[in-house]
Order: structure tokens, then C-alpha cells, then sequence
């Protein structure tokens, strides 16, 4: 079996390669339709593999939070249509980022937050050529960074009381709310053979693959690591854009990026080292009482 982290790089890597290609459908099905496609084929592949059970009430409550929280995540694909890739990704960054900062406790990460806020201020580029982002990319990309937090925490909780199974929920949810609004679109564009194998692929790439994969190491990683490794996405998301759309960023959008991603590793780290620091004293103070006790 892989390492963890390595699956967690792996579904980053699959996810903003996924983005880049769906974006590339835009002209063919619009954004809306391109999440519907994503959603629609990820929740069949899913639903097909885990053939899960309804989850015990307790779970209920964590699947349905999920499956919002998937669809919330999904508005990435419309604030693409006014924003580069890399940039979208590095704003939905901002979410992982305020669950880490929310698990730390010390002051010097303070200095984290105004390298986060000094990178999304340079992905606006103010000295550079292009004009200042539009404000609907940068709304929508703020919402999907908020749904982003709460799946890095709902994700495990579901991962460890339903597994697979809860996920294939989840997306199921998230397609039903989805499907809906592409489909009202333009719906008779998703038909068309050629854009519903490419949205299949998309699907695949974006969405199933790597859901797969972080459920599989969000079992054996707690959020706060998962953001570490989160951080490298937005300068996967510039390469895929690059590579894939021949979007090109000015050098202050890729010291931006640079910036949102250090924040968000160093603060993740160090809410990780500070949980595991707790954990330590309070075995160790248990330790001193049993010697204690067995006098």
C-alpha cells in the first residue's frame, strides 16, 4: 500500500489536471454543465463500486454535510470561467488553511495569516500587465475555499464511520443538486456524444480518483496533515493550467501562490505538532500516575 501522504499528493496532482480539462469543456457545456458532467458520472462510478447501505442515523447528519459541502467545493468550475486555474485553486486553498489556523493555538501564526493575505493579494497581480481579477471569480472561488474546509473535516469523520461507502453518498447528494442546474443550462449540449465522454473523463480524473484516494489516507492522516499536503495544489493547479490551457501567470501570481501554499503548510504543521505535543503530555502525565499509583 502507498504511503499516505503520497496518495494525498497523487489526488492533488489527478484533481487540478481534472480542473484544467474541465475548464477546457467550458465552449462545449458552460461551467454548470461541466460540474454537472463531473458530478453526474462520479456519483454512478461510485455509487457502482461501494453499492453503500443508508448510514445509521448518527451518520446521517455528517454524509448530508458532506455531500453540501462537495457541491460547495464544485463552484471552482464557474469562478474558473473568470479566473486562471492556478489562481482559483490558490483563493479555495484559503479554506484548508482556516481549518489548520482554527487547530493552532499560537500567536506566531499570525505571521501565516499575512503571508496568506499578502499572496492573495499578489495573485490579484496589482503591478501586472492584465486587469485587476473580476470580483464574481473571486466570490465564487471564496465559496468554494469555504466548502473546502468543511470537507477536509466532514471527509475524515465520514472516511472513519462509513468509508467508501459514505462518500459515494456524499457525491450522490452533491450530483442531485448538480445535475439540475447544468441540465437548465443547456441540456441538450451534455448530450452530445463527444462532450459526455469527455465529461466521463473529467469525472474520473477530477472528481472519482481522487476522492478515492484521500478517503483512503484521511483514515491514517488527521485534517491538519492533509492541509500541509493540500498546500502544493495551487502550484499544481498553474502547471495544469500551463500545461493544459496555456494559461500564463505573471510572476506576482506565482509568488502568490507561493505564499498561500507556505502559509497553509507551516500553520497545518504546527497545529499538527501542537496536537501531538498535548497528546504526549497527557500520556505522559498518565504514565507518572499509574508509577504513582503502584507504589
Amino acid at each position: 500500500m502507498l504511503p499516505a501522504p503520497l496518495l494525498v499528493l497523487a489526488a492533488a496532482v489527478s484533481t487540478q489536471t481534472g480542473q484544467a480539462l474541465g475548464k477546457g469543456l467550458f465552449d462545449s457545456a458552460g461551467p454548470l454543465g461541466v460540474v454537472a458532467l463531473r458530478l453526474g458520472f462520479a456519483a454512478l462510478v461510485l455509487l457502482a463500486v461501494h453499492r453503500p447501505r443508508l448510514p445509521a442515523p448518527g451518520q446521517r447528519l455528517a454524509v448530508a454535510g458532506l455531500g453540501l459541502a462537495v457541491a460547495g467545493m464544485n463552484l471552482v468550475y464557474p469562478a474558473m470561467w473568470w479566473l486562471p486555474v492556478g489562481v482559483a485553486s490558490t483563493v479555495q486553498l484559503l479554506g484548508p488553511l482556516t481549518v489548520a489556523l482554527l487547530g493552532s493555538r499560537r500567536p506566531a501564526d499570525l505571521a501565516a495569516v499575512g503571508a496568506a493575505g499578502a499572496g492573495v493579494w499578489l495573485v490579484n497581480d496589482p503591478a501586472g500587465s492584465s486587469s485587476t481579477l473580476p470580483w464574481q471569480g473571486l466570490l465564487l472561488a471564496g465559496l468554494s475555499a469555504a466548502s473546502m474546509g468543511a470537507y477536509v473535516v466532514l471527509a475524515r469523520r465520514v472516511a472513519a464511520e462509513s468509508g467508501g461507502g459514505g462518500l459515494a453518498l456524499a457525491v450522490a447528494i452533491a450530483a442531485v443538486l448538480a445535475v439540475p442546474a447544468g441540465a437548465a443550462g443547456d441540456g441538450t449540449a451534455l448530450l452530445a456524444p463527444a462532450v459526455l465522454l469527455a465529461g466521463a473523463v473529467v469525472a474520473v480524473v477530477s472528481a472519482v480518483l481522487p476522492y478515492t484516494l484521500e478517503q483512503a489516507a484521511l483514515r491514517r492522516l488527521s485534517a491538519a496533515t492533509v492541509g500541509v499536503l493540500l498546500a502544493a495544489e495551487p502550484a499544481v493547479a498553474g502547471v495544469a493550467g500551463l500545461l493544459v490551457l496555456d494559461e500564463r501567470l505573471g510572476w506576482p501570481q506565482w509568488l502568490g501562490i507561493g505564499c498561500v501554499s507556505a502559509a497553509t503548510a507551516v500553520v497545518a504543521a504546527r497545529s499538527t505538532r501542537a496536537r501531538d505535543g498535548i497528546q504526549s503530555g497527557h500520556d505522559n502525565r498518565l504514565r507518572r500516575a499509574r508509577r504513582v499509583f503502584l507504589r
